[in-house]
């Protein structure tokens, strides 16, 4: 068995600022994605995954599950429902454990998306912010954040 002191878990992928179309504390407890926005951001199904509240500063753990392609779905299952509702902003993120080498020059998956979840960009710096965007909160524009990832390393 691999020595795990010697892997790093790193952001591998990133659904950035979609909006919560579903939160029922009924489902089996989990998050339901559009599978097109877990392909993109290479979330696998059962992934753990990280879910951050724009709207109201909640963060949870939880894993995964595919919703239907290109539905633009991001439904909030079980107790975490009781966190995040409908109509909540939110941030999806997974990791992965990386070697040391690989930790140094793996490229994560950033995935933007418009009002509807449907994806405007992909990208491969976890801090930046696509031009010309009014994702931020009240219309305004989102701003990248840090160095560029590629410059910092």
């Amino acid at each position: 068995m691999a020595d795990i002191s010697r892997y790093r878990r790193m952001m591998t992928g990133k659904i950035h600022r979609v909006h919560v179309t579903q939160a029922d504390v009924d489902y089996v407890g989990s998050i339901t994605i559009d599978a097109d926005l877990m392909e993109s951001a290479d979330i696998l199904v059962g992934q753990e995954v990280d879910v951050v509240d724009v709207s109201n500063g909640a963060r949870l753990t939880t894993y995964a599950i595919p919703g239907e392609r290109g539905s633009g779905i991001i439904c909030i299952n079980g107790a975490a429902a009781r966190l995040i509702h409908q109509g909540d902003i939110a941030i999806i993120m997974s990791y992965s454990l990386l070697s040391e080498d690989e930790a140094h020059s793996y490229t994560p998956r950033v995935v933007f998306v418009d009002d509807n979840n449907k994806q405007i960009e992909l990208s491969e710096d976890p801090g930046h912010a696509p031009e010309g965007n009014t994702a931020g909160t009240d219309g305004g524009e989102l701003r990248s954040s840090g160095v560029p990832f590629d410059e910092y390393r």
